[in-house]
């Protein structure tokens, strides 16, 4: 027998509320998950994107199986990840639905472009990635998507909107470096010369 496998009794189910307070405290990057063709199009908001492989450029994304985008991505078999920058709150909070809008009426005033796929793809993303359905693992609520890389579209923008204890929080490489850099770097009337 492996030594290394143990059994682990549980003594209790941990709550949806404990779980979703748990994870509130994991600082995630805010995606718009894109899916369909034409009119036939919808999105949401999404904080589960990762990297799965470099070589070939491959992604995962958790998705709400009661999503409006869900049937769409099991349809045509693509969809577009959207990575938002800081000033992109509204689009965030859009795609949510809280607002009531549905399907294409959740794009209006703001740019789309297609790639490879045909998936809207946010012209002013910080990184807008086009993705073909590679496999789907239905799990609970939610279903796991890989999606392999067709096509990137990188913003020159460095600052990136994230999520994190229930609130949107702007991430800027180069306005926090200059914010570090003040607090960790000692001011010349502070150092002090030893000896004489």
């Amino acid at each position: 027998m492996n030594s290394l496998v143990r059994n682990v009794s549980i003594d209790r189910e941990v709550s949806s509320g404990e779980f979703r307070n748990a994870m509130r405290r994991l600082t995630g990057g805010v995606s718009v998950i894109t899916a369909g063709r034409g009119r036939d199009i919808s999105g949401m908001t999404v904080t589960s994107v990762s990297s799965l492989s470099v070589d070939p450029p491959a992604l995962v994304v958790s998705i709400n199986r009661e999503a409006s985008s869900w049937p769409l991505v099991k349809r045509y078999g693509f969809f577009g990840v959207n990575i938002l920058t800081s000033e992109q709150t509204d689009i965030a909070e859009r795609f949510t639905g809280k607002s009531g809008l549905k399907g294409a009426d959740r794009f209006a005033g703001v740019e789309w472009i297609t790639r490879v796929s045909g998936v809207p793809l946010l012209a002013g993303a910080l990184a807008a990635i086009d993705c073909e359905v590679e496999d789907i693992v239905e799990r609970h609520s939610h279903a796991i998507v890989i999606g392999r890389v067709l096509d990137v579209t990188v913003s020159p923008r460095t600052a990136a909107l994230a999520y994190w204890q229930g609130q949107y929080v702007a991430i800027d490489r180069d306005e926090d470096a200059l914010r570090l850099a003040e607090v960790s770097v000692p001011k010349p009337h502070a150092t002090r010369k030893i000896g004489r």
